[in-house]
This record gives C-alpha cells, sequence and structure tokens, in this order.
C-alpha cells in the first residue's frame, strides 16, 4: 500500500462511501473509499506542493480506487503550464476514466487560456469508442466553448453524435440545453427540426425548461415543442 493510498484510506467515511456508490453505478463499491470531497480537494492540494510524491503518482496508471483518479484528475493541470504536456496526461488518463463524477469534475483550468489547441483535440475525443472520453469532449465543449469561443459548427458536432450510451446521451442534452442558455438563436432550430433522436430532444426540452436563466416566453416555446 503506498502512501497517498495510505492516507485516503484514513480519511474515509464509510456512510458517504454507500451514499456516493448509489451515484457512480458503474464503479463497483469495493473501489470507493469514501473520502468526502471537500477533503479530497485539499488532500490534492497537498500533494501537489510534494513534486515527486505527486509525479510518482501520476506515473502510476492504472488506479485502484476512485478517489484515485479524482486525485490524478486534479494533480495534471499542476505538473505543468505547457498546454500541449498537459493534453498529453490528459489522454492518456481519459481511458481509465469509468464513471460520470470523474469526467465532469476533470476540466483543467488551463483550457481556457489555449481554446485552439483543445479545440483540435475535441473531434477524436469526440469520436473516441471509450464512453467518458466521448463524454469528456462533450463537457469541455459545454465548459469552454459556449461563450466567445463559440461556433455554430461544435453544435453539430454534438447533435450530429449517435450512441446508445446513457451518459453520452445525457451529456449531449445537458450541452444543448446549456447552449440554449447561451447561443439560443443558434441552438433552437435543432429542435425546431427535429433532428435530434426523440429522448435526447426530450431530454434537452426538460433540462432547458428547468433553468431559470431562460425567460418565460422562450420556455413557452420549448414545452410547444415537445
Amino acid at each position: 500500500m503506498n502512501e497517498i493510498e495510505k492516507a485516503l484510506l484514513a480519511m474515509q467515511d464509510t456512510a458517504y462511501r454507500d451514499f456516493h456508490a448509489r451515484l457512480v453505478p458503474t464503479i463497483d463499491k469495493e473501489r470507493i473509499i469514501g473520502v468526502r470531497t471537500p477533503q479530497l480537494r485539499a488532500y490534492a492540494r497537498q500533494i501537489a506542493r510534494q513534486t515527486a510524491l505527486r509525479d510518482a503518482f501520476l506515473s502510476e496508471l492504472p488506479h485502484r480506487y476512485y478517489e484515485e483518479n479524482n486525485l490524478h484528475a486534479w494533480l495534471i493541470p499542476t505538473l505543468s503550464r505547457d498546454i500541449d504536456h498537459v493534453l498529453r496526461l490528459v489522454e492518456e488518463f481519459l481511458p481509465q476514466v469509468d464513471n460520470w463524477a470523474t469526467c465532469d469534475m476533470f476540466s483543467p483550468k488551463i483550457f481556457a487560456k489555449h481554446p485552439d489547441a483543445v479545440l483540435s483535440r475535441i473531434p477524436s475525443w469526440l469520436a473516441s469508442p471509450h464512453t467518458y472520453t466521448v463524454r469528456f469532449g462533450i463537457v469541455t465543449l459545454l465548459s469552454f466553448f459556449l461563450d466567445e469561443h463559440f461556433r455554430e459548427e461544435h453544435l453539430q458536432w454534438v447533435a450530429q453524435l449517435r450512441s446508445d450510451e446513457y451518459y453520452i446521451n445525457m451529456a449531449i442534452a445537458w450541452y444543448l440545453s446549456v447552449a440554449l442558455v447561451k447561443q439560443w438563436d443558434a441552438t433552437l432550430p435543432l429542435l425546431q427540426s427535429r433532428s435530434l433522436p426523440e429522448w435526447i430532444h426530450r431530454k434537452t426540452i426538460q433540462k432547458a425548461v428547468e433553468s431559470y436563466r431562460l425567460t418565460a416566453e422562450q420556455k413557452q416555446l420549448l414545452r410547444s415543442l415537445r
């Protein structure tokens, strides 16, 4: 048992583990220690200052525990300010991501400073056979490319995806619902054309009308498209 694994096990909360295991059903409960997120983030900051320990940990893939994967995701951006280096680490780690929670919190802030470099990788992520690499690509578009770096073709990248995977389809609906908030004029025609798979069409509308950032008139129009 290595130093990091020992530290994580010392922070174990079994009641929290049992609760959290229900939220991430794609992971065997035995691979969840049960460390609360604030503690885990604080520990990640501590490890980031111990460069030898951090670097050794990041070189050890695959990890056994869910919390180790979350630590890995948080530590990657601390290793380098070189976006190409960070992207290599991201792509090395993505095949190890096995649940929606790790995928969605894996959002390196350095991406915001290098949109072109990140955007160049997204088509390959969306084309991956690995569920959570595809989801990562969608969530990256949602997080970094719905404001000043938005282009209408990004909508098509997501809207043209076809999958039987729940966690991909939910991410598509999530992305499109946020796109309706931030890029209404560009996104609405996708729903008006009814070109999306029915489940995604309805889930997008459901999530959008739950948003406090759309007007009553916009929500009424969306409801009429169900």
